[in-house]
């Protein structure tokens, strides 16, 4: 195989193969994350098109975005029982089926097929369980600095494709510009049939930072619904699966879902909302990485506390912003920057709480939640849209919910450190 040949002339130049699974991890996320951002662009087109109100277009993306986070406790599990490569390659083709059969589709029933079920199950599988399981198998130096910049993809692609995606519509139609997502997805399938491989032991190597090859076959006893049996009984894992929940309302839900439909009640086109949105994706890249060393320094639930106390101001000052692309740039910036910085903290307090080896599936049952409220405001919002002619009242409860997350934040109670051995 090719990956074999490269391993070694990598190795030779004193590189490791586990930053070429992070680079191509990298890519997968941001591709997906850019299937999975598309159709809150596109909404304008379809409902011009076929007639189809905002709530009833809601409802398609709702789905998706539910089954995007429903997948995740489960994606680790078929990672460990078929491997990387199958997953990811099964996912990245349904994706790219699904965007292509919505081509062609004439009814709303086939949008909830395509764009709902088809894009929600397959980014799912290659949404942040992905990234954390890429970083743990192939990296025990360094694997902060993975997790976080595979985190920050995720977040961008849903954002910085965003004009491109909108500057095709509006010149050649929303299907021209589905076709620029298929080839990225495409060509994201070639490379991870040619270079992706499960572990490190697959190529004769260590994990970036050991010594020794893991042959030690992987452990198969961890069962989603036993994991989470065991957390529900502790209050730390409803506390974050609440603030997730909210978290997923005020970012992947509202904005990502609704803010061009948003600006374009105050006259602006999708183009300059999309630019909008593609700054926040610039901003929140950095934000998610010092986020992340943020939490390596500081208390975590502090951290929370302040990511989703300005979140909740800068979502009930918006529909007070000037709508033009210099008067939203403050709110893009600020914003941006914690988008998606929530992660990494709660990582860190599940890994505190449940332990390591538990900790990514825990972690999957908490993103869950996440797009459990992702999908409750898309639809909300939509609906809320389609019967007041607006879309303030929903801007207005997702910074008031951000206020309550930032307070339930500081109701965690930390493990208590255990105190070092005694020297011999």
């Amino acid at each position: 195989m090719l990956s074999t040949p490269l391993a070694a002339a990598l190795k030779h130049r004193n590189i490791h193969y586990g930053w070429v699974m992070a680079g191509l991890t990298f890519l997968i996320m941001l591709t997906t994350a850019c299937a999975l951002g598309a159709p809150g662009v596109l909404m304008p087109a379809l409902q011009k098109e076929f007639g189809w109100t905002t709530a009833q277009i809601s409802s398609a993306l709702a789905l998706r975005l539910f089954l995007f986070g429903a997948i995740a406790p489960f994606a680790a599990w078929l990672m460990m029982r078929y491997g990387l490569q199958r997953v990811v390659a099964c996912a990245l083709a349904l994706i790219v089926g699904g965007l292509t059969l919505s081509m062609v589709m004439k009814d709303m029933w086939q949008l909830v097929i395509f764009w709902g079920i088809f894009t929600g199950v397959g980014a799912g599988m290659t949404a942040v369980v992905l990234g954390a399981t890429v970083a743990t198998r192939w990296f025990s130096h360094r694997r902060g600095l993975v997790i976080g910049l595979l985190t920050a993809s995720s977040a961008t692609g849903q954002l910085a494709f965003l004009p491109l995606i909108a500057r095709l519509d509006a010149a050649f139609g929303w299907r021209t510009a589905l076709i620029l997502v298929c080839g990225l997805l495409a060509m994201a399938f070639v490379l991870v049939l040619l270079l992706m491989r499960d572990r490190p032991s697959d190529v004769g190597l260590p994990a970036y930072g050991d010594t020794k090859v893991d042959t030690a076959a992987p452990a198969q006893n961890l069962q989603p619904f036993t994991v989470l049996k065991e957390a529900a009984k502790t209050r730390t894992f409803w506390v974050l699966f609440g603030t997730f929940f909210i978290c997923g309302a005020s970012t992947n839900g509202l904005i990502q879902t609704h803010f061009v439909s948003f600006c374009g009640d105050y006259g602006l086109i999708a183009v300059t909302a999309a630019g909008v949105l593609a700054l926040m994706g610039v901003f929140d890249f950095i934000g998610t990485i010092g986020s992340g060393w943020l939490s390596d320094r500081y208390d975590s639930r502090w951290l929370l506390f302040a990511y989703y106390g300005l979140r909740g101001v800068s979502l009930l000052f918006l529909p007070n912003a000037e709508f033009t692309f210099f008067g939203l740039a403050p709110f893009a910036v600020f914003y941006g920057l914690d988008w998606i910085a929530t992660v990494p903290p709660t990582l860190k307090l599940a890994a505190e709480k449940f332990g390591k080896d538990k900790a990514g599936i825990v972690f999957g049952w908490i993103f869950a939640g996440h797009q459990l409220g992702a999908a409750s405001i898309a639809f909300t919002a939509g609906f809320i849209r389609t019967e007041f002619n607006t879309y303030v009242p929903a801007f207005l409860i997702a910074g008031s919910l951000c206020l309550l997350a930032a307070l339930l934040a500081l109701t965690i109670i930390r493990p208590k450190a255990q105190p070092a051995p005694a020297a011999a």
